[in-house]
């Protein structure tokens, strides 16, 4: 059966129709935009080649292609990072203007980049599992095709990885001003050198991770004390210009020089104190943030 153009341009606005849902899924499956970007960019390439008159359902199917391509980018990945185990990796930011309290609403159900990070240390198959089921309601039938199990193991998958993300990433606090009183508490106690002021603001058992970018292992520090010094350090070292913005959906700062991001700061807040603190530094990362992009 020849297809007209008319069938195209049909088909094509049925894709966008479940475009952004398919690239917010990709994102939080992979934690990289341009990666997620690919990802959906390949699941269209694969629908403009098939009978899409024989999709029952487009959605579904969809889903379980860009869960493949996923899976199958996840596994690379992993190899890759298997020769560079000390290197401290961050995901994609999604950076919007901390200015005005509505994007708040707009993020409210983004996955933080806390969370992001702990799902990086799952097994492509658990992660899978967690975000099509967990995060999007995809049933473990439907899951288990892809990750080339029954449903009833796709169910142990997302069930083990909800515990390791429930251990290390429990929900930060929810009220988003009170969030931004701690981040600017923190920073005021860091470029005053005020070290008992942190330790006041800092969780016990806070984590710091830099990413500096592929040519440099980056750094990592828990506890209060090691990560105040390393605050104090950072804040005198600055000597930038320091504006909030919303780091996936929440409080964080963005530092420039000339104009010219240099830092990317991202809180997470829970019971008050920063319990967590991801900065990116890459300047090849940071050079293609865009405030005004937003992912489902």
């Amino acid at each position: 059966m020849k297809v007209t153009t008319d069938d195209k341009e049909l088909l094509a606005g049925r894709f966008a129709e479940h475009r952004a849902r398919l690239i917010a899924m990709a994102y939080r499956m992979l934690g990289s935009l341009a990666e997620a970007e690919d990802a959906v960019q390949e699941a269209w390439l694969r629908l403009s080649r098939a009978e899409a008159a024989e999709i029952e359902n487009l959605g579904g199917w969809l889903t379980t292609v860009v869960g493949r391509i996923c899976l199958d980018m996840l596994r690379s990945r992993t190899a890759r990072r298997e020769e560079s185990l000390q290197q401290v990796w961050l995901p994609d930011p999604i950076v919007t203007d901390g200015l005005d309290p509505e994007p708040a609403a707009v993020l409210a159900d983004s996955v933080g980049l806390a969370l992001l990070v702990v799902l990086d240390t799952l097994s492509p198959p658990e992660r899978l599992a967690f975000v099509l089921h967990d995060l999007f309601g995809v049933p473990f039938s439907e899951i288990a095709p892809i990750v080339g199990r029954t449903p009833a193991t796709a169910k142990k998958l997302a069930s083990r990885a909800r515990i390791r993300v429930r251990g290390a990433a429990p929900a930060p606090d929810a009220d988003l001003a009170a969030q931004r009183r701690v981040v600017d508490a923190f920073l005021a106690a860091a470029r005053g050198g005020d070290f008992d002021a942190l330790l006041a603001v800092l969780d016990p058992d806070v984590e710091l991770r830099v990413d500096e970018g592929p040519a440099l292992p980056g750094r990592r520090a828990r506890g209060a004390a090691d990560v105040a010094r390393s605050a104090i350090f950072g804040a005198r070292a600055s000597g930038g210009v320091s504006r909030p913005v919303l780091v996936n959906g929440a409080p964080g700062v963005l530092e420039t020089v000339a104009g010219r991001p240099v830092a990317l700061l991202a809180f997470t807040i829970r019971g008050g104190r920063v319990a967590a603190l991801h900065i990116l530094t890459d300047p090849d990362r940071l050079a293609r943030l865009d405030p005004a992009r937003r992912t489902g």
